[in-house]
């Protein structure tokens, strides 16, 4: 996705926990490419410092919809 020339990074990943608003869109790109990867899930997130049951869930239920989105936005 380009707008204007410029290279345009789109990422819908809550930025923070919707129960007790701790940030985890930082952890987003690191989780995706470890459990891609091959990695446990669980593994990764221990590694990663989320520790509640609360962030877990926003990290491991995210559905990656942003290219089923994109066709639908209007042009720049």
């Amino acid at each position: 996705m380009e707008a204007k020339g410029l290279q345009v990074i789109v990422m819908l990943i809550p930025v923070r926990c919707f129960t007790c608003g701790t940030p985890l869109a930082d952890k987003w790109e690191e989780f995706k490419k470890r459990v891609e990867a091959g990695e446990d899930p669980g593994k990764v997130l221990d590694e990663l410092g989320v520790k509640r049951y609360c962030c877990r869930r926003m990290l491991l239920s995210h559905v990656d919809i942003i290219y089923e989105v994109i066709p639908y936005t209007r042009p720049v």
